[in-house]
């Protein structure tokens, strides 16, 4: 299994920017599916953005397509989360997660799809 660590976290006005970042250890990287979930106080985890090993594929939840973008770098064991435009209502726990098995993204977003997880970090966004 990867070991996941996210930073980047913090607080933002609303309208504003902010990217995550997810380092993950172990030379296996670049064959791991990676996605982004997060989780708001007294809601259920839920999945926002995930990418192929290569990157050439991506997948959003409704909610944040056009305003986030997943991206990650092989070389540098990292997946990012850009995240644009942000309202209130993205305020939650970002968590990293990360998978080796093989399949289309789009159908593997829920929380058993990913075997490997961070210990997350925080995005609070003011009104």
């Amino acid at each position: 299994q990867a070991q996941l660590l996210e930073s980047g976290g913090g607080l933002v006005q609303a309208g504003g920017s902010l990217r995550i970042s997810c380092a993950a250890s172990g030379r296996a990287f670049s064959r791991y599916r990676m996605a982004w979930f997060r989780q708001a106080p007294g809601k259920e985890r839920e999945f926002v953005a995930g990418i192929s090993w290569s990157g050439g594929s991506t997948y959003y939840a409704d909610s944040v397509k056009g305003r986030f973008t997943i991206s990650r770098d092989n070389a540098k064991n990292t997946v990012y989360l850009q995240m644009n435009s942000l309202k209130p209502e993205d305020t939650a726990v970002y968590y990293c997660a990360a998978d080796p098995k093989i399949g289309l993204i789009a159908t593997m977003t829920r929380r058993t799809d990913f075997g490997s997880w961070g210990q997350g970090t925080q995005v609070t966004v003011s009104s």
